[in-house]
């Protein structure tokens, strides 16, 4: 990364910083953070504005059905971009911005009107059937429950006569039993609340959305007066609407036929406004005059709008009035094309832009860039996640490439689940584009689905397991010679000179062996043990890597040292005596975890793997222990003495020295008073980090045995209770069951297998990466390089 000014003159700053986001990578600097001058907060206010209308008018699009807006052309957007002028998308948002709010209070006036229309003739059909009896005389000579309760409430006569009062409107569905509630304590229980529901629920005029309601008819005592009031009071407060009762069945049902007919009116208004509303907005969903194979107008203005508020927000880092300045980062190998456009740029300009690489030291920090393609940058921002690299730290993530599928692959390792794994990676892959915009994560992680598949069908091979089957790919090395089930190798066992093992992988004679779980089992701990010490060895390599890049002795011989030297006396030797039993037939083959337990508590080993090996152990786990206190003891003194040589060269006012003496302190005290205590402590806790770390992340590995034995086993049991015991049905039943099984098989074999066990191997090896790989050397104490980018703040994320 180079740090360098870039000057840009006032009249032509805006059309630079655009090029500039477009066609290079540089990241700017805020140069006003003290003062918090922002010269261009005008245009970004206005801009603000033009982006609230657009929000409003894209809701009420929206709420039109058949409206598509075209979207996700960034290319062709960023190719006509520079048709459009801010000062006419301006206006032009101005002007619809009003119509729409007309349109929106013509529609709101419409839908209004009808609602009442349709609420009061609900009232009305309501009435009517109160004051007829809905036909609820019931003739019988002695008054039954069921009688009783098909009785009209209150007689035709009785409200006539004035006797009851009555107050009729519409209620909200949700607030019904609240109503009834206050209505009764208001009245003390002198009201009678009757409901009827509205069948077809109503549209709210504001909102749009659709309101469940229902028609209500409160009865008290005598026709007016205060408990009229009361009940009045109540109604006002809850906002229902209220209508008004008619006098008799004539007039109900004269007052239902109009307003029928006006709901039908109204209704047919809306839909011709509507109708009137698409026809006007066709202009915004059709691309513009300016662009037209670009996306709707509207979405054109909306990206405009994004591009237009960066560019001011990156002239508002600028300082300056008549030529504008601003420190930049941006990467070495882009620096000739950053002058070359800048020349280009400047081209018949009365003043013209410039870079000066600034070739002092800066006090600020560097951005770390990473150069990603499209299959390295799902797993570099998985690396992402944990933290960010400093600045030319070693990248755990071109690592990540292949050891974690690889891993995953271990976990997963099935041939046929691996394929169809593979098969969607490849369906993500063939279907990259539609999937770039509307759905990011998947276009991101198609590659990476795409590794796990061909790593987790690659270790479903070495395991000889396709669906729990073994495949006999090649002839058996085994052979039941008696016929007994008791199965002989035929391969030579001392490796003295004869047959060859089976050529790859497992012998598929193991599948469905009594002793098979035992076998894998055995098996898959060592290998998970193998590539655990693997990989955390290659972690102390990338520090050993750091220390010698930035020329830091001091980490070298005091921890990078004594870490390897701690790691492979012990875990080494490990591995070690698994791959000597593996290759080297013992006639009494001596157990490793009890020649660790001799080697660690230095106890005498009756069973030596050859002879020399108990020294030998004996001579490494000397090392092993020696290793730690060189990792506790002699760094914080070190440190202690360049802090003193240096406060004697900055006595002296020798400054270079003084520097020099500080940037080999590996990381401690930089710009920070020194404290030899909390140095010291520090390096207790890393010391006692490593060492019980890389114990407990060792054993950690073993989740790879664990969750390669939940998945063969979770495939099998799926297997024969599903399409096994299917097969095992007498004739006709098996040709018909086979179907239903298989359809059974294949739905656990998906959710299951394909969807919870996917997702937990990743987890895990996830875990793996983060905690047991990367705390060997990964600090994670970088700030990433983010340049203006155009193309990338106008690329839908998928949280639009």
């Amino acid at each position: 990364m180079k740090y360098g000014m870039l000057v840009l003159p006032v009249q032509e700053a805006r059309r630079i910083v655009d090029q500039i986001g477009k066609q290079t990578s540089i990241q700017f600097e805020d140069e006003n953070t003290r003062d918090m001058r922002r010269p261009y907060r005008k245009h970004v206010q206005r801009i603000d504005e033009m982006e609230r209308i657009l929000r409003f008018v894209f809701e009420e699009i929206n709420k039109l059905n058949g409206c598509q807006i075209t979207k996700n052309k960034v290319s062709e957007f960023l190719q006509g971009d520079q048709n459009y002028s801010l000062d006419v998308v301006e206006a032009e948002l101005s002007s619809l911005y009003k119509n729409f709010l007309k349109f929106k209070e013509n529609n709101a006036n419409l839908t209004n009107e009808r609602n009442q229309a349709v609420e009061e003739a609900e009232v009305m059909a309501l009435a009517k059937a109160i004051l007829t009896g809905s036909g609820a005389d019931v003739q019988v000579d002695e008054e039954s429950f069921e009688a009783s309760a098909k009785k009209p409430l209150v007689a035709g006569d009785e409200l006539a006569a004035g006797r009851l009062g009555y107050l009729a409107g519409v209620v909200t569905k949700a607030d019904e039993q609240r109503f009834a509630r206050a209505l009764w304590r208001a009245s003390r229980g002198n009201t009678f609340t009757q409901f009827e529901p509205i069948k077809d629920p109503v549209t709210d005029p504001k909102t749009g959305a659709e309101v469940v309601k229902s028609v209500f008819v409160v009865y008290f005592q005598g026709a007016s007066g205060s408990m009229q009031q009361k009940v009045l009071k109540v109604c006002q407060g809850f906002g229902v609407n209220m209508y008004s009762w008619p006098s008799s069945t004539g007039a109900a049902s004269s007052r239902l036929n109009y307003l029928l007919r006006i709901s039908e009116e109204k209704k047919s208004a809306l839909e011709a406004y509507q109708n009137f509303m698409r026809s006007e907005i066709q202009e915004l969903l059709a691309p513009s005059q300016e662009n037209p194979n670009g996306n709707s107008k509207i979405e054109e203005w909306r990206l405009f709008s994004i591009k237009e508020k960066s560019i001011y927000n990156v002239l508002n880092l600028c300082a300056g009035d008549i030529a504008l300045r601003v420190n930049v980062w941006y990467p070495a190998a882009a620096e000739k094309n950053i002058m070359a456009l800048l020349q280009k740029l400047n081209e018949g300009a009365p003043q013209g832009a410039f870079l000066t690489p600034d070739k002092a030291a800066t006090h600020s920090k560097p951005p770390t860039y990473i150069r990603t393609n499209e299959f390295t940058e799902g797993w570099q921002a998985v690396i992402n996640e944990y933290g960010i690299p400093k600045y030319q730290e070693a990248n755990p993530g071109l690592f990540t490439v292949v050891t974690f599928p690889f891993i995953f692959g271990m976990m997963y390792g099935d041939v046929g689940h691996g394929s169809l794994l593979f098969l969607f990676g490849c369906w993500l892959i063939m279907n990259s584009e539609s999937l770039r915009y509307t759905q990011p994560a998947m276009f991101m992680g198609r590659y990476m689905v795409f590794s796990m598949g061909i790593f987790a069908t690659f270790a479903g091979f070495l395991y000889n397991d396709c669906f729990s089957i073994g495949l006999p790919l090649f002839e058996s090395r085994f052979v039941d010679i008696e016929g007994n089930g008791q199965f002989t190798p035929t391969y030579d066992i001392k490796n003295s000179g004869g047959p060859g093992p089976y050529p790859f992988g497992l012998d598929w004679a193991w599948a469905g062996a009594t002793n098979e779980l035992l076998f894998l089992n055995s098996m898959k701990m060592k290998l998970s043990v193998l590539f655990g010490v693997l990989q955390m060895t290659l972690g102390v390599v990338l520090r050993w890597g750091n220390a010698f890049f930035e020329k830091n002795l001091t980490d070298f011989i005091c921890e990078c040292v004594p870490m390897m030297i701690f790691l492979l006396c012990f875990f080494g030797w490990m591995d070690v005596m698994i791959l000597y039993k593996w290759v080297h037939p013992i006639d009494n083959p001596p157990s490793i975890i009890n020649s660790l337990i001799c080697m660690a508590m230095g106890q005498q080993d009756d069973f030596p793997f050859w002879e020399g090996s108990v020294q030998l152990a004996q001579t490494l786990m000397m090392y092993t222990v020696c290793a730690v206190p060189v990792m506790l003891l002699p760094k914080p003194f070190v440190l202690l003495y360049q802090h003193n040589q240096a406060e004697k060269a900055k006595a002296k006012g020798d400054h270079e020295l003084m520097q020099d003496e500080e940037a080999h302190h590996g990381g401690h005290g930089h710009g920070e008073e020194f404290e030899f205590g909390e140095i010291f402590i520090h390096q207790i806790i890393e010391t006692i980090e490593f060492v019980l770390g890389t114990v407990s992340h060792t054993a950690s590995y073993l989740r790879i045995w664990a969750l390669s034995l939940a998945h063969q086993q979770l495939s099998m049991v799926f297997f024969q209770k599903t399409l096994t015991m299917g097969l095992e049905m007498p004739f006709p039943g098996n040709a018909i069951m086979i179907y239903f099984m298989f359809a059974a098989w294949f739905g656990v074999t998906l959710g299951v297998l394909l969807g919870m066990d996917v997702l937990e191997c990743f987890l895990h090896t996830l875990r793996l990466h983060w905690v047991e790989f990367q705390s060997k050397f990964y600090k994670a104490e970088g700030l990433m390089f983010a340049p203006y980018d155009i193309k990338k703040l106008v690329t839908p994320t998928g949280d639009d």
